[in-house]
């Protein structure tokens, strides 16, 4: 599905984190903004997955769905293909026309118009 961007989406400086099932993270805070997300610690960096891809105990869990923390820059006015919708968690894994792809979040992203198709 191709959305038009609304509001332009800037991705954070941190180096995204990719997590795979049976690896062991430490679990920090939730986010207050996006509660659906827990921010993690692992070997390879840090970033923000859902807490439902995790097994938590305490201040440690157990990855038990993949994620990529990857997001996507883009400026307002940008087409993206919607790969996937992850409507619980409010963001949308995209594509941009130049085949780059990350998380934008759903509130930036509106309707199509015949205009931008």
């Amino acid at each position: 599905m191709r959305r038009v961007v609304i509001q332009s989406h800037e991705a954070p400086t941190r180096a995204p984190l990719v997590v795979n099932p049976g690896q062991a993270v430490g679990v920090g805070t939730r986010d207050t903004e996006w509660p659906a997300f827990v921010f993690v610690t692992a070997d390879a960096g840090t970033g923000w997955v859902p807490a439902r891809h995790l097994s938590i105990d305490g201040d440690r869990a157990t990855v038990v769905t993949a994620y990529d923390t990857t997001e996507l820059t883009v400026a307002a006015g940008t087409v993206v293909d919607v790969v996937s919708d992850d409507a619980e968690s409010g963001w949308s894994w995209c594509r941009a026309t130049d085949g780059t792809e990350g998380w934008v979040p759903n509130r930036a992203l509106g309707a199509i118009s015949a205009g931008d198709a």
